[in-house]
C-alpha cells in the first residue's frame, strides 16, 4: 500500500518561519517598540475583559459617593479604587470601558480609511493620467486643512455622535494612504515581475490588486499604525469639545471634558483619563518605531 503523507500545514512552513524570526529580531532591537507592543496588549486585553475587570458599571451613579479620591488618600474607599467623579461613577469601571471605546474608534477609522485609501491610491498609481490628477488634487484639497479643524467642520455638518466623529476623522486621514499607496504602486508599476505578468495575460484588476499591492504593503502597515494612534487622540479631541462621543459613553475625551471643572477640586478626574490617552498614544507609537524598523530594508542592519 502505498504510504499517504500530509503537507505540514501553513503554520510550519520553514520560510514563513524564517520571516517571522527575521521580523521578530529587527521589531525586538528596538525595546521600546517591544515596550510599546505589551503595553498594547494589555490594553487589548483590558478592553477585551472590560465587564470581567471593571469593579461597577461605567454609567452607575453612586449619590452619596461624589467626587471620592483614589483609595491611597485620604476619604479614600476601598470600593472605588481610583475615587469617583462628580456624579458618583467609578472612575476605575470608567478607564476600562473607555479601552473598549478608544480602541474600536481607532480600529474602525484606521480600516476606513487604509481601505478606501489603498482603493483610491492603486488606481491613481496605476492608471495616471486624468484620473490620478483628478485624486490627487483632491488629496491636497483635504491636506490643506488641519486634520482636526477639517473634522470639527465634518461633525458640525453631519452631527455630533461617536459615528460621525469616526467617519470624519477617517476621511481626514486617508490622504496619507492615498499617497503612500500611489507613491509605491508607481515605484513597483514598471518591475519586471509586473511586466511578465502583463505579458502573460494579467488583467488590469490582478494586476493591481494581486501582483503590486502585496509588495507595497510593509510601509502601509507602519502609516496603518500610526494613523492608528492618531484616530484614538482625535477622537479624544472631539469628545473633549463635544462632538466625539456623547455623555454617558466612557470615552476618555468625553470624560476630560465633563471633568475640566474639578481641575483644581479633584484632580484624579482629570488627569487618569489624561494618562490613558498619553500611555496608549505613546504605546502605539512605539509599536509603529519598531514596525517601521522589522518592515523598510533600508533601516535593517546587516
Amino acid at each position: 500500500m502505498a504510504e499517504i503523507t500530509s503537507a505540514p500545514p501553513a503554520s510550519l512552513d520553514p520560510s514563513l518561519r524564517r520571516r517571522f524570526a527575521e521580523f521578530w529580531f529587527y521589531f525586538s532591537e528596538n525595546r521600546g517598540a517591544v515596550i510599546g507592543f505589551w503595553v498594547f496588549v494589555i490594553l487589548v486585553g483590558v478592553a477585551i475583559l472590560a465587564p470581567l475587570l471593571a469593579p461597577h458599571s461605567p454609567i452607575v451613579r453612586y449619590d452619596e459617593f461624589k467626587l471620592i479620591p483614589p483609595v491611597w488618600q485620604e476619604r479614600g474607599n476601598s470600593a472605588f479604587l481610583l475615587g469617583t467623579d462628580a456624579i458618583g461613577r467609578d472612575m476605575l469601571s470608567r478607564l476600562i470601558y473607555g479601552a473598549r471605546f478608544s480602541l474600536f474608534i481607532g480600529f474602525v477609522v484606521t480600516a476606513i480609511a487604509l481601505s478606501f485609501g489603498i482603493l483610491i491610491g492603486v488606481i491613481a498609481g496605476y492608471f495616471r493620467g486624468w484620473v490620478d490628477t483628478v485624486i490627487m488634487r483632491l488629496m491636497d484639497i483635504i491636506l490643506a486643512f488641519p486634520h482636526l479643524l477639517l473634522a470639527l467642520v465634518l461633525v458640525a455638518i453631519l452631527g455630533p455622535g461617536l459615528t460621525n466623529a469616526m467617519i470624519a476623522i477617517a476621511l481626514t486621514l486617508q490622504p496619507s494612504f492615498v499617497r503612500l499607496t500611489r507613491a509605491a504602486v508607481m515605484a513597483e508599476k514598471n518591475r519586471e515581475y509586473v511586466i511578465a505578468a502583463k505579458v502573460a495575460g494579467a488583467g488590469p484588476f490582478r494586476l493591481m490588486f494581486k501582483t503590486i499591492l502585496p509588495n507595497c504593503l510593509a510601509p502601509l502597515i507602519v502609516q496603518a499604525a500610526l494613523s492608528f494612534s492618531d484616530a484614538i487622540l482625535a477622537a479624544a479631541a472631539l469628545g473633549f469639545l463635544g462632538l466625539g462621543a456623547q455623555p454617558p459613553t466612557p470615552e476618555w475625551g468625553t470624560m476630560l471634558s465633563e471633568a475640566r471643572e474639578f481641575i483644581l477640586a479633584a484632580w484624579w478626574v482629570v488627569t487618569l483619563p489624561g494618562l490613558a490617552i498619553l500611555i496608549t498614544v505613546l504605546a502605539i507609537n512605539l509599536m509603529g518605531d519598531g514596525l517601521r524598523d522589522a518592515l523598510d530594508p533600508k533601516l535593517k542592519r546587516s
